[in-house]
């Protein structure tokens, strides 16, 4: 990476307060690999969910003219180093149609804080060479980590799995969800995908448990997405795109059942195709119950939340918010009461009790910091009156573009939570949350933040305004944001600069540049730079460091150097 000054952050001519950020980008020019995997691991290799003394590999044998009830045998390979010279450990595991001829295998017996070089065989043909690497144990000094999110295969390359890949100090890869995206030709993404001809497959909406497999089978086919599943170690959570959009615990905005059948059985088909493809461990009891955590020695705590299939109550929709709310009595009745119903859920008492039981240990142990993955924003973001700066063309070009485009307008003007989606839809569950995690000692919180394709700072601060740590969102692999200049019109701009301005817990909003946050963690405190690329348009592009924070621990709580 380019080592790069700094100077203050201006979005709009608006001053964001920032520990630190980029001067005009210093850009590192890259082209990104153009080939797969060849032969019968065209889906290259991946590692992921590592324990400080074991690691889950994965791969896939392409056998898909088998015949039915047919099986193979796959031998997996361990070594020290990279040539093979020194083989650890071996040993075969047996696929077949009925796991759509994926290879998962839990290595265990292995050292912390090490680095492995694993392969597969079958037959006379060899897979690529991955690299996987343990949980440290005992004292460190930092962890490292790549963070990341929304990877809509249409929209674009992923240059930012190249970036990353190229990359040999990162500890994990931690993925926030929206690996994959569940959309036909014609919906999200549709017209992007044709102009680059990168159209999804297949091309209708996936529902059915073979639609699920053949969409991760062609995210996993891209050339820059084994590269960096090849080079790096995986801590995946999923969001709403893996099952369907703006998913809750019965139900998706994106799914009808008069057309599109059960939900139930549509989840259970997301989540089976899910555990095939991806290199982590499958929960002992209901699938959904897809929460973790990972311990880096004596520094931190990593605990991976699942805020969408277990608990989630049925979201708000700004079309349903505006039709209800006629009168100042409606909007604050709304405001107080139906927005602040306790039983609206987001996590669920069993995730909740491990997640304080997790969060006492690591303090009981003495860690400094804890670091949550989580799918959506927690900072509290109320939408600024977009009316004085919408003329009616514009909002019928909006509502064009987005059915909830007028509404999205009119609700701005009510003082109302800018994303329904998020933690802001759901406020008592996350007051809930902040006081679990204080009760249980866990000061230091850094909670890292996709779903939004835009990057973030944010303070975290409870309802009597306490400070309860920082937030940091990364953007996206490929997917726009709504706070791109592009956006409302053209607008988008001006709109990023009216959030900032009127929201005290944003301390900085961008939704230009794809990227990663390339997060490390000392024992006094943290760096958080956001590192970006030019273009998702081709393989060619520029990398940069678009802006980067320290982040200190103060009085207990995780602060901004300038708080």
């Amino acid at each position: 990476m380019t080592k790069i000054t700094r100077r203050n952050a201006l979005i709009s001519g608006l001053a964001i307060s920032a520990a630190s950020c980029s001067k005009e980008p210093a850009t590192t020019p890259h082209n990104s690999p153009n080939q797969s995997a060849g032969g019968i691991f065209s889906h290259g290799v991946a590692s992921g969910d590592p324990g400080p003394d074991s690691a889950v590999i994965w791969t896939r044998i392409s056998q898909d003219e088998a015949a039915p009830g047919s099986s193979a045998t796959v031998i997996w390979e361990l070594a020290a180093d990279k040539d093979f010279s020194d083989i650890i450990a071996k040993g075969e595991t047996i696929t077949g149609a009925s796991r759509d001829w994926t290879v998962k295998t839990l290595l265990t017996d292995l050292e912390p804080g090490t680095v492995y070089f694993y392969r597969f065989r079958s037959g006379d043909q060899s897979s690529p060479i991955g690299r996987t690497r343990t949980l440290p144990a005992g004292k460190i000094d930092s962890a490292r980590f790549a963070v990341l999110s929304c990877t809509n295969f249409p929209f674009g390359y992923f240059n930012v799995y190249d970036q990353i890949a190229r990359r040999d100090d990162i500890d994990a890869v931690i993925h926030l969800g929206d690996y994959i995206y569940e959309y036909g030709r014609d919906g999200y993404g549709g017209k992007a995908g044709a102009a680059l001809g990168r159209e999804h497959e297949p091309a209708h909406e996936i529902i059915t448990l073979d639609d699920y497999r053949r969409r991760h089978a062609q995210y996993k086919a891209d050339p820059s997405s084994q590269a960096m599943h090849a080079a790096q170690t995986l801590i995946a959570i999923w969001d709403d795109h893996e099952t369907s959009n703006n998913s809750w615990k019965d139900g998706a905005e994106n799914h009808q059942p008069e057309n599109e059948g059960e939900w139930e059985v549509r989840r259970r088909a997301a989540l089976q195709a899910y555990y095939e493809w991806m290199p982590v461990r499958e929960p002992a009891g209901a699938p959904e119950a897809f929460f973790r955590s990972y311990s880096y020695g004596d520094l931190l705590t990593l605990c991976a939340i699942e805020t969408r299939l277990m608990a989630r109550a049925r979201g708000f929709e700004y079309g349903e918010i505006v039709s209800n709310l006629k009168t100042d009595d409606d909007v604050a009745h709304f405001k107080t009461e139906i927005l602040w119903d306790q039983s609206r859920e987001m996590l669920g008492s069993a995730q909740t009790d491990y997640l304080a039981r997790t969060i006492r240990q690591s303090a009981d142990d003495g860690q400094p910091w804890r670091l949550i993955a989580n799918q959506i924003i927690m900072a509290k973001v109320t939408t600024p009156d977009l009316s004085p700066y919408m003329t009616e063309q514009d909002i019928d070009a909006l509502q064009a573009t987005w059915d909830q485009g007028r509404a999205f307008v009119e609700v701005s003007k009510l003082g109302l939570p800018t994303n329904f989606d998020a933690w802001d839809g759901y406020p008592a569950a996350r007051e809930r949350f902040y006081d679990m995690v204080r009760e249980a000692g866990g000061d230091g919180m850094i909670v890292v933040t996709g779903d939004t394709h835009t990057w973030w700072a944010n303070d975290l601060v409870d309802r009597n305004g306490e400070r309860r740590g920082v937030e940091l969102g990364a953007h996206s692999v490929t997917s726009p944001s709504p706070y791109r200049k592009g956006f409302l019109g053209g607008k988008g701009s001006e709109y990023t600069a009216l959030t900032v301005s009127e929201n005290d817990d944003v301390r900085y909003l961008s939704g230009e540049d794809h990227g990663y946050i390339d997060l490390e963690i000392g024992r006094e405190s943290a760096k958080a730079r956001f590192m970006a690329i030019d273009t998702v348009e081709s393989r060619d592009y520029n990398a940069f460091e678009k802006v980067a924070f320290t982040i200190n621990r103060a009085d207990g709580a995780a602060k901004f150097s300038d708080s």
